[in-house]
């Protein structure tokens, strides 16, 4: 009897962690959550067949810039203000908030640097709150999946499956796996370099 009632109350306590967890919300970061110093660090590869072709890393620290804060890739810097300008797009990257169960569909219209327009079109779902290690820790992060179709002015028109992790804590993302059919792109947060820590 001992042990029933030990098992009852061990899945009670799942059942309310499972009710939290997909009750959690989270509202899009504002400016004032940004300290001078902040620094995110990504390792990012493109493999095909297995085979890495191609890799590197992406930066973003959080500097002084015009009188503001702004974001420094390395190579530019935006103002942090502007990055988080409300999206009115009916179909928005990130529809905030954020929380599990959540649906929308995301396009965009683009242009690569060789001057090839295209079109994304894809169905998002955010489909679970889970702790996720990468390189740089392991963070509590939202799990969202965009899938749908890619076209370009080339002719090309094929299916595309983006996986995001977003992070609150860290108010980006922590690991972006893009799948096009012909290879695997991977982003991942190598390091982060938090504000107080300086």
């Amino acid at each position: 009897m001992k042990n029933i009632t030990l098992l009852l109350v061990a899945l009670s306590m799942l059942s309310a962690c499972d009710f939290a967890t997909k009750h959690i919300t989270t509202n899009q970061p504002i400016q004032s959550e940004y300290k001078m110093g902040e620094q995110w660090v990504w390792h990012w590869e493109r493999a095909v067949d297995g085979h890495v072709r191609d890799e590197g890393r992406d930066t973003q620290k959080v500097v002084r810039y015009n009188g503001d804060l702004g974001f420094w890739n390395g190579i530019d810097t935006v103002l942090v203000a502007k990055t988080l300008l409300p999206d009115n797009s009916a179909t928005p990257f990130r529809d905030w908030p954020l929380f599990v169960g959540k649906k929308w569909q995301y396009e965009s219209t683009w242009e690569n640097n060789e001057g090839t327009t295209g079109k994304t079109a894809q169905d998002v779902e955010v489909v679970a709150y889970e702790a996720l290690k990468v390189k740089g820790g392991t963070f509590k992060a939202y799990k969202l999946i965009y899938q749908g179709i890619v076209t370009n002015s080339r002719g090309f028109k094929g299916e595309m499956t983006d996986t995001w992790w977003y992070a609150p804590e860290l108010k980006t993302y922590i690991k972006h796996i893009n799948e096009d059919g012909h290879g695997v792109y991977t982003n991942e947060l190598i390091s982060y370099t938090n504000a107080t820590a300086l």
